[in-house]
């Protein structure tokens, strides 16, 4: 019998189905204190959350017995996902199941700001009739630019649409062909900024995307422009919003989430030309009905062992299959890291090719791990081996098992080639000693280097005398060379380097690098 907790308040329809199941315990119990939670958890293999309940490192301790934690929405900022997956706890969430409720939601703020919604409807029930006061304009033939072209960001396009809108989208990830479909056009951050008379959000948070709307950004928009967030508060730079909405250079902003939330001292509070809810992106019946629904089958069919839909960390089991993959994966995870950082574009499509005696068992894991490394650190910390390929094609990368590519002659040999719009590249590695990922090519280099830390890529001439410049500059810069490997066409010809450094260069000592005359290009990876 498998015991599960919910600690938050879930939708009619969640509790039915626990109560179908003939093989479940449950028991609710809400607004539990963290140490009133910690004495309980042992006693149960699961837990349901939404926002409210903490899941910490210390409940995570407690729960000598805890398999699952399944967050009832999209957010997993409340639970400790490296304390989880260090204790193999599975962690999932429901993606999708708010994704209609989210950008309909938007589409109200961008109406009701557009229109003066909120303050006429205020104004009248103060008996006022101050109809020349609330004049707004129209979204016929405005352009909407969407920062953020996922599920949500479509969803909230194609509505657009329907008020004859011009819409622009910004996402390095999807591709043209994807945003064509639509009736989009797909254009760089810069171009969407100066164009729009409408910027909405729809991303997800990550080092790229944290305050992408800053007063530099705004300095860039069209006088009077509106800004719409309904994703998440700390894409906008509040202090920089609030000083382009007292200006003027922001017509108006409406807003369902904050950088902290409930907001306390938020300078977008009382501005009168800001529109507010209360993060109420996924608060329609429906939506809480698909959430609950959709959590409690997730972490049923996980505790059975049956599925792992929707996890965000580790979704494997430990045993004898998967500890023999786990190190291929990693090596498949890192070639697809590199081949990202390594992109002048984005990337189309991939191509993956397995040579080996594990050609039937790897292909798919290797493929899955190859795309997690290649999206991870660009769309959202929640990219894992279960939703990277449904990612990858939402985003307009297609993947395709390969045979017969030119490579070295490696047993059990990984390698990925990857296409972007003019040009590709082709990386493979292997696993030294059954365990250590090694990069053995790149393209028709043949090289042998260590695919970890901080990596500095260098292609030069190989002429006498770029070792020791590049060695200088580093020195002056007090970086320290830990392995330098390199592969070269012929004497004289082209040379790729893989130097492994002890610390990351700053941006001067880079350039010094480029200027270095036999030195064609530099490219700095973390992995």
């Amino acid at each position: 019998m498998y015991r599960i907790l919910v600690s938050d308040r879930l939708g009619d329809t969640g509790i039915e189905l626990l109560d179908q199941a003939e093989d479940v315990e449950f028991d609710v119990k809400l607004e539990l204190s963290k140490e009133e939670l910690i004495s309980i958890i042992p006693g149960y293999e699961a837990i349901i959350v939404r926002s409210g309940t903490k899941v910490d490192a210390d409940v995570l301790a407690a729960g000598s017995n805890l398999r699952v934690v399944g967050r009832a929405g999209i957010g997993v900022d409340n639970i400790d996902l490296q304390a989880a997956t260090s204790k193999g706890i599975i962690v999932m969430n429901t993606p999708q199941a708010n994704a209609v409720a989210t950008a309909e939601q938007a589409m109200t703020l961008m109406l009701a700001v557009s229109r003066h919604t909120a303050p006429a409807h205020a104004s009248l029930l103060a008996g006022e009739w101050r109809r020349s006061d609330f004049v707004g304009r129209q979204l016929y033939r405005k352009v909407l630019g969407i920062i953020g072209f996922g599920r949500i960001g479509r969803l909230f396009a194609s509505r657009a649409k329907s008020f004859g809108m011009e819409i622009l989208a910004y996402d390095p990830f999807v591709s043209e062909d994807v945003a064509k479909e639509l009736g989009v056009a797909l254009v760089d951050l810069d171009d969407l900024l100066e164009q729009s008379d409408y910027i909405s959000l729809h991303t997800t948070i990550t080092a790229q995307t944290k305050k992408i709307i800053d007063a530099s950004a705004i300095h860039k928009m069209k006088d009077k422009v509106v800004i719409v967030n309904s994703a998440r508060g700390a894409l906008i730079d509040e202090e920089a919003l609030a000083d382009a909405l007292r200006q003027g250079k922001v017509k108006a902003a409406a807003v369902d989430v904050y950088s902290q939330e409930p907001p306390k001292e938020n300078p977008l509070i009382g501005l009168p030309n800001v529109l507010h809810t209360p993060h109420l992106g996924a608060s329609t019946v429906e939506a809480q009905r698909n959430v609950a629904t959709q959590i409690v089958e997730q972490v049923i069919d996980a505790l059975r062992g049956n599925d792992f839909r929707n996890t965000v960390n580790m979704p494997f089991h430990a045993g004898p299959d998967f500890a023999m993959l786990a190190p291929h994966m990693l090596l498949a995870e890192k070639l697809g890291i590199l081949q990202r950082a390594m992109a002048p574009a984005p990337i189309r499509r991939v191509e993956v090719e397995v040579r080996g005696e594990l050609v039937d068992r790897l292909v798919r894991p290797a493929a899955a791990a190859l795309l997690k490394g290649l999206l991870e650190r660009s769309l959202a910390d929640s990219v894992n081996y279960i939703n990277a390929p449904l990612l990858a094609e939402e985003h307009g990368i297609t993947i395709t098992q390969t045979k017969g590519l030119n490579l070295v002659d490696y047993p059990n040999l990984i390698s990925c080639l990857v296409h972007w719009d003019n040009g590709h590249r082709l990386l493979a590695g292997v696993l030294f000693g059954g365990t250590e990922p090694r990069l053995v090519q790149v393209d028709d280099y043949h090289l042998d280097a260590s695919p970890k830390g901080t990596i500095l890529i260098l292609q030069n001439q190989d002429v006498p005398g770029v070792i020791g410049q590049v060695g200088t500059i580093l020195a002056a810069a007090e970086v320290n060379i830990g392995e330098w490997r390199m592969g070269r066409h012929h004497p004289g010809g082209l040379a790729l380097s893989f130097i492994s450094l002890d610390s990351e260069p700053d941006q001067e000592t880079l350039r010094l690098l480029e200027g270095i005359p036999a030195v064609i290009g530099v490219k700095l990876v973390t992995i």
